[in-house]
């Protein structure tokens, strides 16, 4: 019976910091803060909503973080 996975660590970062930033200075951050994964979306983008650790998700309007979370 193979092993069950376990998933990767999440890093230990308030998604709150991300919001007003502009999304290339935030993806930036993300990646030096150990994200695996940073998703930048439009307002409004149809998304699944399967948590993934290690992934932060951006909602970008204008070159600007508008709304921040995890999964």
């Amino acid at each position: 019976m193979a092993p069950i996975p376990t998933p990767s660590a999440q890093p230990d970062d308030t998604p709150d910091v991300y919001v007003g930033l502009l999304v290339d200075a935030a993806e930036q951050r993300a990646r030096r803060h150990g994200w695996s994964t940073v998703r930048s979306l439009p307002p409004g983008a149809i998304i699944t909503m399967e948590f993934r650790s290690g992934r932060i998700n951006f909602e970008v309007a204008d070159a600007v973080v508008t709304r921040c979370w995890v999964g």
